[in-house]
């Protein structure tokens, strides 16, 4: 497969940052992949967050997202980015990007850009280094090919290990 490309579609990175007991979500939307500015920011607050179980991340996060999503016209989204995992091991366990992709009714792919390892996880995944940076980024995703996703993420616009835009969403999703 490949990612869609065209003045119609979009590109969606999203994030979720949680206080007590609620969560900010935001997601950044630009339609090329080495875009130094969003086209647009949407953001949103969801009361109803899960507990935090361990092994289980996205039963907490998935419910933020797609509380984002409900705003945003799915049709003109050809990628979306997620702060997180597509498959959590080698035996295709899902993890957060996976079990979006499966809410999305498998149409939208997904790329998983993670900042730690999982040690299991080694054929899903692609280690990336970017700018001058010694720590990789760990690539995933679904519905487009592996080395796809990992060359997009690369080439994103940005000097260092975490592109531009995707810097602009962590920032975004910290402001209260």
């Amino acid at each position: 497969m490949i990612i869609l490309k065209s003045i119609f579609m979009s590109i969606l990175a999203i994030d979720v940052y949680y206080t007590e007991n609620n969560a900010r979500i935001v997601g950044v939307i630009f339609e090329n992949w080495d875009d130094q500015k969003p086209n647009n920011i949407l953001y949103s607050n969801f009361d109803e967050v899960s507990e935090y179980e361990s092994g289980s991340f996205f039963k907490r996060e998935l419910p933020c997202i797609l509380h984002l999503l409900k705003n945003v016209t799915l049709e003109k989204i050809s990628t979306i980015i997620v702060d997180s995992y597509v498959f959590l091991d080698d035996e295709n366990k899902l993890g957060l990007g996976g079990y979006l992709y499966q809410k999305l009714n498998n149409k939208i792919p997904i790329i998983g850009v993670a900042k730690k390892a999982f040690h299991l996880n080694k054929k899903n995944v692609i280690e990336i280094l970017r700018g001058e940076s010694t720590k990789p980024l760990y690539v995933s995703s679904v519905g487009v090919d592996l080395k796809l996703a990992a060359n997009c993420i690369i080439n994103m616009h940005g000097e260092y290990r975490t592109p531009t835009l995707l810097k602009l969403l962590d920032v975004e999703t910290k402001k209260l």
